[in-house]
């Protein structure tokens, strides 16, 4: 019997051996590949499979969608993402830094960037099982950043996230341009009074 794959990474549908876990980290890095060869909407998880080595049949049974595919790989790379340095004591600047990494997560791919984008809103109950894993670790990553306890602070920080990545991810700002005017909504909010929540 083989043991399970010792990543941190679990995936969405199922535990996964070392052999299985292999096969699906070169499908994520496959569907990278591929969308930035074909675009998102040139993107099928047969290209994926075939550009990893793998049968479609084996592919789809790691991932429902091609939306699927692409939401595992943010995921990944969310879940990768190193952890805020120790030692800053001020929560403005720790917040700031938490949307700038995770908004400058995959903006140097403009293909994957807008696919995300459309990827998570997709109606795959896999998808679905994601966007919620993905929004508990931005929470989390942000309610660390912030320290207190301040639950509409959070709120507010988190709507702000998801819409400046959304206009991201349409195209309308760059992610340069989203991360910057993060940090400038960002500023706004801490500065104002924090309520009893």
């Amino acid at each position: 019997m083989s043991e399970l794959a010792p990543t941190g990474i679990e995936a969405t549908r199922r535990r996964l051996t070392e052999k299985q876990a292999d096969t699906v980290d070169r499908l994520t890095v496959a569907a990278v590949d591929v969308l930035a060869r074909e675009g998102y909407s040139g993107t099928t998880i047969r290209l994926v499979a075939a550009s990893a080595g793998v049968g479609t049949a084996t592919a789809y049974t790691y991932f429902s969608s091609k939306e699927h595919l692409i939401s595992e790989v943010f995921w990944r790379r969310l879940v990768a993402l190193a952890p805020m340095e120790p030692g800053e004591s001020d929560a403005t600047v720790r917040v700031i830094a938490v949307l700038r990494q995770v908004s400058m997560l995959v903006a140097d791919e403009p293909a994957l960037a807008g696919a995300v984008s459309s990827a998570l809103l997709g109606d795959d109950p896999d998808v679905r099982h994601l966007r919620v894993r993905i929004g508990r670790e931005i929470r989390r990553r942000l309610g660390e950043a912030l320290g207190a306890k301040d639950p509409e602070r959070l709120a507010a920080l988190e709507l702000l996230y998801s819409g400046a990545l959304l206009q991201g991810g349409m195209g309308l700002l760059s992610y340069a341009q989203v991360a910057d005017l993060l940090e400038m909504c960002a500023r706004r909010l801490m500065a104002e009074p924090a309520t009893d929540g």
